[in-house]
């Protein structure tokens, strides 16, 4: 009961806090928030997949791409609500993740791994293959101007209805099968739980939250989608920010998303001696740091503070 008590305080005081922090910080520092709410989405949909079924992916940067285009698109064809575009980018990614979880279905570990990172090599790639319709190099722009402060309020409250969405599905007998899976995939055959049903259904909501991801993604880059922004090293922060959170736990999200959402920001203006790229030897230096530090990531952390607590 009183973890209970504790857990809703905790996130009660962080609604609070996100409500009340667009009015006090500046315009800069409310795009940079807003950009960790794009990443607290797109970590989350990866914690869904690899933290819960043990499905390792290295891709998820292909789904952003995939429902960040379908913004920009439908937006500068058809003058799409944006709102709407991400509803139409989720159902499109959950489609794309699930027919994605297909084939996946007879690989496992490192082969695994290996299939998602050629999704997000080849993926970026498309819009040069068909530039007409996808603009190529030069990319899609949006027909909407939206605000850092509007762009705050809807990734933040898309990050809450995804987590609620999310704490429900897996508090639920879907989320009992998708960890019986990631236990013990032969176990979880005895028990009778359907083993193809439910790996690619995890494909497909992880692959939706990230196309909901590359759908805010591409509003907080000033509406614009071109290939670069969607390259593997976007694919490699989300796995990062789902690795510092803590793999299997939607507690640590935040500080996931916050990790890989400011730290670029942060170790840009951090003076690297003798590099001309401080800004990345930072930032894997950090990385290297924290998995040193926190083995289990930040959910680890909490767990041996509650102990703590207790005892």
């Amino acid at each position: 009961m009183r973890s209970r008590i504790a857990t809703v305080a905790s996130l009660l005081i962080a609604a609070a806090v996100l409500s009340v922090l667009p009015f006090v910080i500046s315009d800069y520092n409310v795009s940079l928030v807003a950009r960790v709410g794009v990443f607290f989405i797109a970590v989350l949909g990866l914690d869904i997949l690899t933290g819960y079924t043990g499905q390792i992916s290295i891709g998820h940067g292909a789904f952003m791409a995939i429902g960040g285009y379908t913004t920009a698109v439908l937006s500068r064809d058809h003058d799409t609500n944006l709102i709407v575009t991400m509803l139409i980018a989720f159902a499109i990614c959950f489609v794309v993740g699930l027919l994605v979880g297909l084939p996946a279905l007879r690989l496992s570990g490192a082969y695994l791994a290996l299939v998602t990172f050629a999704l997000a090599v080849s993926v970026p790639l498309l819009p040069l293959k068909w530039s007409s319709f996808l603009g190529g190099r030069d990319g899609v722009q949006t027909s909407h101007e939206v605000s850092n402060l509007w762009l705050y309020g809807v990734a933040w409250a898309a990050s809450a209805v995804l987590f609620v969405l999310a704490w429900l599905i897996l508090r639920g007998r879907v989320g009992r099968a998708f960890r019986a899976v990631r236990d013990s995939e032969i176990a979880a055959v005895a028990s009778g739980i359907e083993l193809p049903v439910y790996k690619t259904l995890a494909f497909g909501i992880s692959a939706a939250y990230a196309g909901v991801a590359g759908s805010l993604f591409v509003l907080a880059n000033n509406g614009f989608a071109a290939p670069d922004e969607f390259g593997v090293v976007l694919s490699l922060q989300i796995l990062i920010g789902a690795a510092v959170a803590g793999l299997g736990s939607l507690w640590g999200v935040l500080a996931g998303a916050a990790f890989v959402g400011l730290l670029p920001s942060v170790s840009s203006s951090v003076p690297v001696i003798g590099s001309t790229h401080g800004q990345d030897v930072v930032f894997g230096a950090a990385v290297i740091l924290v998995m040193l530090l926190l083995p289990d990531g930040f959910a680890g952390l909490l767990t041996r503070i509650r102990r703590l607590a207790r005892a």
